[in-house]
Order: structure tokens, then sequence, then C-alpha cells
């Protein structure tokens, strides 16, 4: 049976064909780079597209029947790319881009190639696909695009007679996306014969130097060429302006501004900027000075006294002034000098050895306690002194003292005294003499010594203390301990402008001055109790004029400003030129009186600037100006409601309380020119703007003539009112003075309370007094208001013995009595050598007149009276007759001021009434009717 089958296996082997088998994969390279034109679509790879495979030569199996592509990094390469087969049996390929390609939209392309074999037969079955080949393809660009301009035109400004590396740099650009063609390589001026040059930037520079007055602006055209040679579309213009010479510094500036008061605040410099000349800076500081120390001290405030001021702040009353005025109350700064200054404030020198004022026992003895406020303005050095330098502060070696006081408190004594040595104020406390330590407060102030004026407020709470300088507060920078000192003087004393010791025999009799203060001082004042509030003392020291910025809302980024206390320095800094110049042009001055005082302001602008390049940076030269505030418009002052004669019986002027003066009086303060409101509303004027309009500073009533006599007559005033008020008032025979900063209405009420009182048969024929006002520390004043003051006097009194010897001792002393006529007198040069007036002979000729007149009547009265009864024999009794009880006689001096000139009316009457008129010499200056009324018993009336 195995035989049988043997030999048909082998014969079934023989007779089927022998099959080619597949092997091995296809092979090609692992990276190809190609390259691409935009206006072509065939790849040139480097390596050439080669698939190898071992099979070859096999049909089939060794050939490469196609390729295939799949995305790469991109994902859009099977889209935009395909790959062909060339020649199967080498395996040469072809990749080629099925669209157009864009280098602008994408210059690079990758994506992964392979390779696929035929397989084992015409089918393709068993194909094998080699690994997965990178193809980077880069899209060369064509020069498609030609250069554009960024700006058409371009303008630029430089100064006359200079050579500048770069006036304006112009540019264009181009689309093509490699750098061959994309690159502007050059640009080229294509107008001729123009003085200027340009590089392959761009950058455009004067060949030689612009003169304005030849030229004063260029024009030409310029074009830009890109690597390919392509032209600019649209070649571009350029405009240069060529600027007269440039100086570096500021433009615009007004060496003379006018300020008009009331206006509120005005700009300095409205149009002013600075020119740098294109040098670069990074850093600019503008310093504005406005010298205001020749108006009172520091700045405008001499609208009111120190003691005004304090009432208009609100300050707390009660204090006391250590340096008032010389007077015979006040004489112990009567030996001290005084310089002139421009407010009502008194300044007093003292040269630091025997200019001392020692105030009185009875005024220190009101100033006891721990708690107190000290105020003064001081100036170290004198009145013609210049500020001190560094090296002349630093030899200040002595102790200067301000004020040296020892009070005593129940049984002991506290002592204290204000110092200053060198540039350091010191308070030297010892609240306890006989038990406590002493104690110094100390702090170094700049204002201490820079020989300016300057505002301390020192306010005591021991163990607390406070400084206020120019309205600023300051901490002590040292408190300790002074160690053994002398004892002070074992009884009350207070000492202005020096301190005592004890000399080298040390007896306590033996004290003398020591530490004398050399300066001016001014407003010395002590309040003892509670302490001031800030609030008044920044209003004590306000200025009411300075610098100020117009709105700090329009201040750029980066900019600074600062202002120092007094508003007489103002400091501006920035690094922006434009933001720069809008900050200098809101600079401005205010004023806040309404009644600015007039006068020239010295104005400096000073400039620093730092650059990059500290050696060639700009120096700017100081800019001074001045300030002129203008007269301003005079407020009237008018003085009304008071007639000019005031005739009351005599016994009413003898009463207790007398006869007002002035009981309708009335006080209008009226100005020409209009308010500026806005002006109210500033910082630290807007209470004393308020208040300049409605307020006078004094009043006073005078007597004409001679003074009063205080033993027959007297002002009386209402000293409820006036001390309620905070007034003050001085009352002499010569004048009575109401001082202090009130309404009018107040003012009104006080002088309408003013009366005037004689003593009983002091009563004479008229009296002349004269009431002035004045506002703004007596700069503006009213109008004189006279009144004249009769006393109407009886008959009966007139011919009193009593007062007939009082008429002969009028003429027997005119010594006494030289101001009782003054408005009927001759001006005489002797105050004491007094004329009887033309009125005294007047009335003498009328009396004698009137004598013989009456004597005359009665017997003519008496004639009739007998003729009559003669004639009728049997009258009747009861018949009427005329009595002459009801005779009397009246002395009418106002009668006469309808003929003041001396024209008398003669005889006037009508029907049954007569008169008879003792007409006045024509050189008198007022006439007296003496009438003579007789009364019957028919009921009329008879004048003669």
């Amino acid at each position: 049976h195995t035989l049988c089958i043997l030999p048909l296996m082998h014969t079934l082997t023989m007779s089927l064909p022998i099959m080619e088998s597949n092997k091995h994969k296809p092979w090609i390279e692992t990276e190809y780079q190609g390259i691409v034109m935009e206006n072509d679509n065939t790849v040139l790879l480097n390596p050439p597209l080669f698939a190898l495979d071992k099979d070859a030569p096999l049909h089939y199996a060794g050939e490469i029947c196609g390729f295939r592509v799949h995305n790469g990094p991109s994902g859009s390469g099977s889209v935009q790319f395909e790959a062909v087969v060339l020649d199967r049996s080498t395996g040469e390929g072809l990749v080629r881009s099925k669209e157009p390609l864009d280098c602008e939209s994408q210059r690079e392309h990758s994506f992964t190639i392979q390779a696929y074999d035929c397989g084992e037969g015409p089918d393709g079955v068993n194909s094998k696909k080699s690994h997965k080949a990178t193809v980077h393809v880069r899209v060369n660009d064509v020069n498609e695009f030609s250069p554009v301009f960024v700006e058409r035109r371009y303008e630029a400004s430089v100064p006359e007679g200079r050579l500048f590396d770069r006036i304006v740099r112009v540019e264009a650009l181009d689309a093509d996306c490699s750098p061959q063609y994309s690159q502007i390589c050059f640009y080229d001026i294509i107008t001729p014969n123009v003085p200027f040059a340009i590089d392959n930037d761009g950058n455009i520079k004067n060949t030689e130097p612009l003169d304005s007055k030849h030229q004063r602006v260029h024009t030409f055209w310029v074009t830009a060429f890109d690597c390919g040679k392509n032209r600019a579309q649209a070649d571009a213009q350029v405009v240069v302006t060529v600027k007269p010479s440039c100086k570096p510094g500021w433009i615009g500036w007004t060496k003379r501004v006018e300020y008009t008061p009331g206006s509120g605040s005005i700009p300095l410099f409205p149009s002013l900027h600075l020119e740098t000349c294109e040098e670069t800076v990074w850093n600019i500081q503008a310093t504005v000075e406005l010298q205001t120390g020749h108006i009172g001290k520091g700045c405008d405030r001499d609208s009111y006294s120190d003691r005004s001021v304090r009432r208009l702040c609100g300050a707390v009353r009660g204090e006391v002034d250590l340096l008032p005025p010389p007077s015979p109350a006040a004489n112990w700064t009567s030996a001290l000098p005084t310089l002139p200054s421009s407010d009502s404030s008194l300044v007093f020198s003292f040269n630091g050895s025997n200019h001392v004022a020692v105030v009185p026992d009875s005024v220190v003895s009101a100033l006891s306690g721990d708690h107190f406020t000290l105020q003064l303005w001081m100036r170290r050095g004198g009145a013609s002194i210049q500020p001190a330098t560094t090296q002349t502060r630093g030899n200040r070696k002595d102790e200067e003292t301000i004020v040296c006081s020892t009070v005593k408190n129940d049984d002991s004594f506290s002592h204290y005294s204000l110092s200053v040595h060198g540039c350091r104020l010191s308070l030297f406390y010892w609240p306890d003499v006989s038990a406590a330590r002493p104690v110094k407060f100390l702090w170094k102030l700049e204002q201490v010594c820079d020989s300016e004026w300057h505002h301390l407020s020192l306010s005591v709470q021991f163990p607390s203390v406070t400084l206020y300088v120019d309205g600023v507060t300051f901490d002590p920078a040292l408190i300790h301990d002074n160690g053994a000192i002398p004892n002070p003087a074992p009884r009350q004393r207070m000492f202005i402008g020096a301190c005592w010791g004890k000399t080298l025999k040390f007896m306590l009799s033996e004290f003398t001055y020591v530490g004398g203060y050399h300066g001016l001082l001014s407003g010395v004042t002590v309040r003892p109790g509670s302490v001031e509030p800030h609030s008044v003392v920044e209003c004590l020291y306000a200025c009411r004029e300075g610098l100020d910025f117009g709105d700090l809302e329009t201040l750029g980024s980066g900019m600074k400003v600062h202002v120092n206390p007094s508003q007489s320095v103002l400091v501006l800094e920035g690094d922006d030129i434009e933001s720069f110049n809008r900050a200098v042009q809101q600079v401005t001055y205010r004023n806040s009186l309404r009644f600015a005082t007039p006068g020239v302001r010295p104005l400096k602008l000073t400039t620093s600037l730092r650059c990059f390049n500290e050696e060639s940076c700009l120096s700017l030269k100081q800019l001074e100006g001045y300030l002129v505030v203008l007269q301003p418009d005079a407020p009237q002052i008018s003085l009304s409601g008071v007639g000019p004669h005031l005739a009351r019986p005599a016994p009413e002027f003898e009463g207790p309380r007398g006869v007002p003066l002035f009981p309708e009086l009335r006080i209008v303060c009226s100005l020409s020119h209009a308010v500026n409101t806005a002006a109210q509303g500033m910082e630290g004027g807007a209470l004393m703007s308020d208040a300049v309009a409605h307020t006078l500073d004094g009043c006073e009533v005078q007597p004409l003539g001679e003074e009063l006599n205080p033993e027959r007559e007297e002002l009386l005033v209402d000293m409820d009112v006036v001390r309620e008020r905070g007034l003050e008032i001085i009352n002499t025979t010569a004048y009575i003075a109401i001082t202090g900063a009130e309404s009018i209405s107040v003012y009104e009420d006080v002088l309408r309370s003013v009366r005037y009182r004689l003593a009983k048969g002091s009563a004479r024929f008229e009296r002349r007094f004269r009431l002035s006002c004045s506002e703004m520390n007596g700069r503006y004043t009213s109008n004189e208001l006279t009144l004249e003051v009769n006393f109407l006097h009886s008959l009966d009194s007139l011919y009193h013995p009593s007062h007939l010897l009082a008429s002969q001792q009028q003429f027997l002393h005119p010594s006494h009595h030289a101001g009782e006529l003054s408005g009927h007198t001759l001006p005489n040069p002797h105050r004491n050598s007094v004329v009887p007036g033309a009125a005294t002979v007047i009335i003498m000729v009328c009396v004698g007149f009137l004598v013989v007149m009456v004597i005359l009547g009665v017997f003519r009265i008496r004639s009739i009276h007998r003729r009559g009864e003669g004639a009728r024999g049997g009258a009747k009794e009861g018949s009427s007759q005329w009595d002459d009880s009801a005779l009397t006689i009246i002395v009418n001096p106002m009668e006469s001021y309808e003929s003041r000139m001396g024209i008398c009316a003669e005889n006037e009457g009508e029907g049954e009434e007569d008169e008879e008129v003792a007409e006045s010499p024509d050189d008198a200056s007022d006439d007296q009717r003496i009438i003579i009324k007789k009364e019957g018993r028919d009921g009329n009336a008879r004048r003669y």
C-alpha cells in the first residue's frame, strides 16, 4: 500500500507551478528637504525621491507601485501635496502641489510620505509599505510686491544754523515674504538740488546749515527700492520747516504782571512754556518765589492789627499784651526803640544788651498756672540784616532769651524761659522752683536763624508742649533734665528780651541782665488757661495773598507740586515737557483781601534740568519780574442820621444820664467795584475776606475847641455794650476812642449810647463835637460828622445871680472856657487866650435893649390904663382888664438858624400882634431874638 502512494505524490508535485514570494519592504530616506517656487508646483527634493526594494528584480514584488502622503505637523500635507511614481522598476518618484502655493500665506510645509511595492501579483496582493519619511517643503518667494511708504507725508521742524544727524526718518514696507524681496535695500531723494541726504535706513539729514530767512520751508520727494529692485508704488513727500535759532529757555515770560484787588486768583504765566531745543531731559524742577517780606510780616496781613486778627479768627479772649504800645498805663515799653511797620502792629527792636522790657508785677500776677499759650512774631538779627549763611549760623554760640518769667503759684514759684541758640529754639520749664527738676524742650528749626519774620505759638499744658511755627506743628527734638542751674529770682519777675542772673558776688541783690536777645519782636502775648485750637493758630498766621495752583485735577501724571506754609514759594517737578508746560500755566496768584495793599511784589522763576548726558545738559538763567497790586477802590464810609444841631433844655444835660449825642446815627460802607465772590472760597482767606467789607476798626468822638472840663462836663459810654463786644475804649478829656474790629451795627449801638452830661449850673450856650470812623487800620476813613449842641435857657435862669456870676467868670477867666463858643470865635494862635465872640456882644446888647423896652412898655401900658379909667369913669368892676402878672420873657436862640449870615427879620406883625427884634451886627455869626410875650385878660397874646 505504501509503495502505491509515494509515486502518486511525486507525480502531483511535479505537475504544480512554482509560486514567487514578497519577502522585503520598500525603503526610502527618513527625511527630505524640498523647494517649490510660487509660480510652479513641482517640488525639488534633496535627496531625490527613490524607493528601493530588495525583492528586485522579481516581477511585482521588487517594483514600486506608489507613494502615499500623510498629514504632518501642520495638518495640510495630504491636501496640498501629492507624490507620483515615475519609474516602477527604479522606484523614482515626484512630489508636487495640487494647487498654487502662496509664500506670503505660508512659507513652509511639512508632511510624511510612504512607498508601497506591487505585491505578489498584478492585483497587488500582499504588498508591503515602507516606513514614513518626513518631507519639509519651503516655498520660494517671487518678487511680486513693491515697497509702500508708511505715511504719504512726513513733517519736521529744525532750528536754523545747525547740522543734524537725523531730522526725520521715512519708512517703507514690502509685502513679499522673503528677506530678499521684502527688505528695502535703499531710499532715494528724487527731487534734485535739495540740501538733504537720505541713508539706506530712511534717515534724512541736512547737508548744509539751513537759513530760515533764505528758505523757511523745504519740500521734496523720496522713493524706496526693495532688494529685487522694485520701486515703491507711490513716492512720499517730506516737509522740513526751518525755525529761527533755538535758544533754550522759557518762552512767553512777562516781566510785569498786574493784579486788580478783588479779582480773586489770576494766572501768573498764562502763555509760558519751556524750550529745550531737542535736548532730552528726564527731570525738570521749577521754583516760583513771590517776595512779600516788605508787606507786613511776610505777606499781606496789614489789614488789621494783631489784636483785631485774633478777634476775627475766633481766638479765646483774655490774652495779655507783654509789649503794648507805650502809654501812661503801660510804660514799661517806652524805653524800647520801635521801627516803622506797614501794619498797625508795633515792632520793637532789641540790641542784645540794654534793651529789655520789665513787665510789672500787676500784669505778671494774672499769668500764673502751668497752662498757657505764648504767641509772638520774631525776626532774628534786626531790621536791616540779610539772611544768614551757613557759616554765620554756626558762629551763634550765645543763648538769647526772648521771654524769661518767674510766676508765683500760691506758695510756690514756677519758672520758664523761651530762648534761641543758633538754629535751635528751647523752652526751659521749671514747674516748681522749690521741688521739681527743670525740663528743657528743644527744637531744631531753620526758621529761627534765617533772619525772616516768623510766627511762633507755644501752647503749654505741662508736661505737654506744642509748638506752631508759621501755622505748622513741630514736636520737640529733645527733652532732658538740664542739671544744676542757678536759682531764679526769689520773687515774681518777667523780662522780655533778656533774663536775669547773678553777678560774681552771688548776692541776690546783684542780679543783672544776661542772655540778651538781638532782633525784632512784635505781638508778644500770653493767655493763661486752655490752649488755642489748631484752626485758630492757622487762621492767625494764614496769608491773605500768595502763590497757588489752579486745578490739581489737571496736574499731569508724574507731576508734583509743593507750596510752603507762607505760600511764598511754589515748586513744580516733572519729567514730561508738555505736562510741565501745562502745569506752569496753572500757577496763580491769589489775594483774598478785598482791599489789598498796593505795591510791587518781586517775582522769581528758577529752573533746574537733569539730562541723560549731564555734561551737555542745559542751564537756564533765573527769570526776574514783579507783580504789581493796583490801588484798590476805596470804600466810602458814610456817617449820617445826625443833624448839624442838637438843641435841648439845659436841665436835660444836667440829669444823671445826660443827653445822647447820636441817637439816630447811621453808618454805611459802600464799594464802587464789583466783589468777586469766588475769592471768599480760598483756603485761609474766606473768614478774613468776608469780614473786610463789613467791619470797622475804630471810631472817635472829639470835642472841638477846648478839651472837656472834668469838673463840669463829661462824655458817657455804655460800658456794658463795649465789654460785651470785646471792644477797647480810651476816654479822656480830649477824645473818646473806641477800637477793635467789629461790625457796623455794633459800632452804631455803641456810638448811639454816647451821652453828654453837665454838672449843675454848668450850662453854656453851645458845644461842638466831631465824630469819625475808620477801617483797615485807619487806611480808609469816614466823613467827619460835626454836631453843634445848643443849650436852651429860660429868662429866669439867664438872669439868676449865680448865672450872671458864672457869665462874668467866663470873661474874667477865659483860659478855662476857650471852647464854649468855639464855633463863633476867630482863630487864635494862643490856646488859652480867648476874645469874646460876636454872639456874646449881641446878647449883651439885646439884654440891655430888652430892659429899656420893658421899662418903656410898662410905663406906656400904665399911662394908657389910667387914661382909660378916667374916660370910662363908671366902668363896671367886672370888665376885662390886662393882667400884668402874665408877663414873661423867653430867649430863643434856635430862631436865629434861618438867618445864619447875620440877616435878622425886622418887624413882623398882623392885626393886634406886634413884634420887635434886636438885630445882630453884620459880623456876628449868630443872631438872637428876645421876645416879650404879654397875654392879656381877653386871651390875646402880644409879643414885643
